[in-house]
């Protein structure tokens, strides 16, 4: 079976279950962001001096805290684009709520973890700019809403017990201020320290529903309203929290058609889902059945192409559609280039969209949850 025939298949399963609507909705959902990824270029170009080759990892290559120049670039190309109803496109921006302390952790013998709130971090990385500000605005022109995206992207277990056993890979990269480097650097068999939720051991369970209720108020006192979805890191997240969730106000639960489920052995399973799925605690799951990730795709990848006929797929299915596309694909503070070429071809995605459907309904994460519901 060919590529183009099995992605053609992929999609057609991934719709043909779940909750369908006349309605022609498009979610973009946006992960990563409020976490730092790589500081900068000069981080970068000082890492590799040490021998290790990141020349194959977009993130580590592009993605870093979204500055004055990316928002305002990204807010001009949804300001640009409306549909019949003069409504612009809306991003989900899911956010991660804090980073590391990286002096206090190092501090501790690595023994202890702390945290800032991650407007904090904005205030550190450009003192010169107000960028939350800047958040405030888009949010208010509905060009983007938040959703949570955990309190931190790492897991603060696996990551310290690495830095303690002296793994040099990332003390390299701690020491100058970061974490997220490809596994194959730190142990290819190691579970990935992306994932801050990727363990079902009982004994870190506390550890988590303390992380998600910091995180959650953080989200609160930060935005001044409760966030309604979650995404976990790197999609993985012990099932038997899900209750946890609903006790703090997450109704919604968005993910990859896929969802990854750490078990109390160290395995972790996967469990098939549809958007529209309930589980016990009458939280409803929205499965993304597109993509526009042009940073994670080579240079001859069709994106747009690619995109739009997802989306035509859903609307044939009678379902919303939810595209995947992370943060990094509109950054430019390490790479300028990856947010020029990924940000005109948002701006034709788009612009294909309201003309081919000019009744489309550009909905964030929490909103759709509210029409399935």
């Amino acid at each position: 079976m060919n590529n183009s025939l099995k992605s053609s298949l992929g999609r057609n399963i991934t719709n043909a279950k779940g909750w369908r609507t006349n309605r022609k909705i498009v979610v973009f959902e946006s992960d990563d962001w409020g976490s730092i990824r790589m500081p900068n270029k000069k981080t970068l170009n000082d890492f590799s001096k040490f021998g290790y080759d990141l020349s194959k990892n977009p993130y580590c290559l592009n993605d870093t805290l979204a500055d004055t120049e990316d928002l305002t670039e990204l807010f001009t190309v949804l300001r640009s684009c409306r549909n019949e109803r003069k409504q612009h496109p809306k991003f989900t921006f899911n956010t991660v709520m804090a980073n590391p302390l990286f002096n206090d952790i190092k501090a501790s013998g690595y023994l202890e973890y702390f945290y800032e709130a991650f407007p904090e971090t904005l205030k550190r990385y450009y003192p010169n700019d107000n960028v939350f500000e800047l958040w405030e605005q888009g949010r208010n022109e509905k060009l983007m809403q938040p959703q949570f995206h955990g309190r931190e992207h790492v897991n603060v277990y696996s990551w310290l017990r690495k830095l303690k056993e002296g793994n040099k890979p990332l003390l390299d990269a701690f020491d100058l201020g970061f974490w997220g480097i490809p596994k194959a650097l730190y142990g290819a068999n190691s579970n990935n320290i992306q994932a801050s939720f990727g363990s079902g051991d009982p004994m870190r369970l506390n550890f988590f529903k303390e992380n998600i209720c910091e995180g959650l108020k953080l989200f609160e006192d930060i935005f001044n309203f409760k966030s309604k979805t979650f995404i976990a890191n790197n999609y993985t997240f012990p099932e038997s929290l899900h209750l946890f969730l609903r006790e703090n106000g997450v109704i919604g639960i968005q993910g990859m058609k896929k969802q990854k489920f750490p078990q109390q052995n160290g395995t972790i399973i996967t469990k098939n889902i549809c958007t529209g799925k309930q589980n016990q605690f009458h939280q409803k799951y929205t499965v993304r059945n597109a993509v526009f990730e042009p940073s994670q795709m080579s240079k001859s990848f069709d994106n747009v192409k690619h995109c739009l006929r997802q989306i035509d797929n859903a609307f044939f299915w009678k379902k919303p559609a939810i595209i995947t596309s992370h943060r990094l694909n509109f950054i430019g503070g390490i790479n300028k280039e990856n947010r020029l070429r990924n940000l005109i071809m948002l701006k034709e995605v788009l612009n294909q969209i309201t003309r081919k459907w000019p009744e489309v309904e550009f909905l964030s994460s929490d909103e759709l949850v509210d029409v399935i519901s």
